[in-house]
């Protein structure tokens, strides 16, 4: 008996899920790809709204949009140019020498046996400073003092015989030859009154000098040796130092391009000169230039210039570090304009000009002297022209500028600043205008 097995085909399987499958696989393709373009397209917008926000907060950067540069006019402080007479000094590094110093020592050995002075007092010449124990030099002004009277007596008695002989001599009672020897014997005893009155005068002296005096007007320094001490005319260190403070001289040095303009100012008359401290921010002293070296030092190119100062307040001290300003020329109707107006390109010196729109220019100029904070210009500007003093980094030419509050008061050569001054716009920096001050507000 044959079994046979029959099969039923049920719809939808066998040859049908082969169909199905590959359906199915195709719309998930298809949803990748429609994912991949959203994502896509998302990105893309987003990199171009990032894109216009930047271009849109450079078109609102004061003089960098990209449409139109001059869009925000930009902070700047100004000042105007302004004619005066300008002085032209001529600064050096200087040393505060006093005119004369002078070591204290005893003439004569001895006990100290008082001090007469304070440390740093100012004392005059014939001030007396520190006496030693006179009493040894006093002994010997006595004993010289006997000698010279013992020896008078007997030149008294030798004049008194003399006369005597004489006498005889005319009565032809002695011989010449003894009236010879006593006249020499009086000469002798003269010759030895001399010598008793100068060391009768040389004993006196040495008791002088145990009165120790100043020999100079000055002040005086540290105290060197002490009462009680025994003191000696060869001690290194002496009583005191006294140095002389008033007047006082400072040495300085010039380059050799300089002198001879500082020749010629000196024929001129007087030649002022002013000690500053080192910072050169407060004035010490004034005075004048006495002298010139005679020979130039090759080895720096320099030569050296002493001034004298009265240093009446003693505001100048030995060896003390002080700038020395001379005053050697006066510029007449110079046009002058603050320090920080200047600017440095390849094209050389410039200043950035404000027109009556507000708006800038590069004006190349020519340089003068200056004092650090006012500078003299020789060519390209004219006065009552407006220059920018603060905010030039920020400026390129034909930009729009709007004035801000600062102090661009053009200070007179050496002359302090004043506080802050304000005011907006360009009416705000009128005739006198400089650079700010280091306080003004920004």
């Amino acid at each position: 008996m044959v079994s046979t097995t029959k099969t039923t085909l049920i719809p939808g399987d066998g040859a049908a899920s082969p169909a199905r499958h590959r359906l199915r696989r195709a719309a998930a393709i298809a949803l990748g790809i429609l994912l991949v373009a959203a994502l896509a397209w998302g990105a893309w917008h987003g990199l171009r709204g990032g894109e216009a926000a930047r271009e849109a907060a450079a078109a609102s950067a004061p003089g960098r949009g990209r449409f139109d540069p001059n869009a925000k006019p930009a902070p700047v402080a100004t000042a105007t140019a302004r004619t005066a007479d300008f002085p032209v000094y001529l600064t050096a590094l200087g040393t505060v020498t006093p005119r004369a110093t002078v070591t204290v020592h005893s003439r004569v050995d001895g006990p100290l046996v008082r001090i007469k002075f304070k440390e740093g007092d100012f004392v005059k010449a014939g001030d007396l400073l520190a006496e030693i124990d006179p009493r040894t030099f006093a002994v010997q002004v006595a004993q010289a003092d006997g000698t010279l009277q013992k020896d008078r007596a007997l030149l008294a008695n030798a004049k008194a015989d003399l006369a005597r002989y004489q006498t005889l001599l005319a009565q032809d009672s002695i011989a010449r030859q003894q009236v010879d020897t006593q006249a020499s014997l009086v000469a002798q005893y003269e010759a030895t009154i001399a010598s008793d009155l100068g060391n009768l005068d040389a004993a006196k002296l040495q008791l002088s000098f145990t009165r120790i005096s100043a020999p100079i007007s000055g002040r005086l320094g540290l105290r060197q040796v002490d009462a009680g001490n025994i003191v000696h005319a060869s001690d290194a260190n002496g009583i005191v130092v006294i140095t002389q403070l008033q007047p006082i001289d400072v040495v300085f040095a010039i380059p050799e391009a300089s002198v001879p303009q500082v020749q010629a100012s000196m024929k001129a008359g007087a030649l002022p000169a002013d000690a500053w401290n080192r910072d050169q921010s407060a004035k010490l002293a004034a005075g004048k230039v006495l002298t010139m070296d005679n020979e130039i030092d090759v080895t720096t190119g320099t030569v050296k210039l002493k001034a004298e100062f009265a240093n009446a307040g003693a505001a100048l001290f030995p060896n003390q570090f002080v700038n020395v300003r001379m005053r050697i020329a006066m510029l007449a109707g110079a046009t002058v304009v603050p320090s920080a107006a200047i600017q440095r390109g390849t094209q050389g010196a410039f200043v950035y000009v404000v027109d009556a729109r507000r708006s800038v220019a590069i004006r190349v100029v020519g340089v003068g002297p200056g004092d650090g904070q006012t500078t003299v210009i020789d060519r390209g500007l004219a006065p009552g022209e407006i220059v920018v003093t603060d905010g030039t980094d920020r400026l390129r030419e034909g930009m729009v500028v709007q004035t801000v509050s600062r102090d661009t008061t053009v200070a007179p050569t050496g002359a302090r600043r004043r506080g802050a001054a304000s005011g907006a716009g360009i009416g705000a920096s009128g005739a006198g205008k400089g650079r700010p001050s280091p306080g003004a507000p920004g």
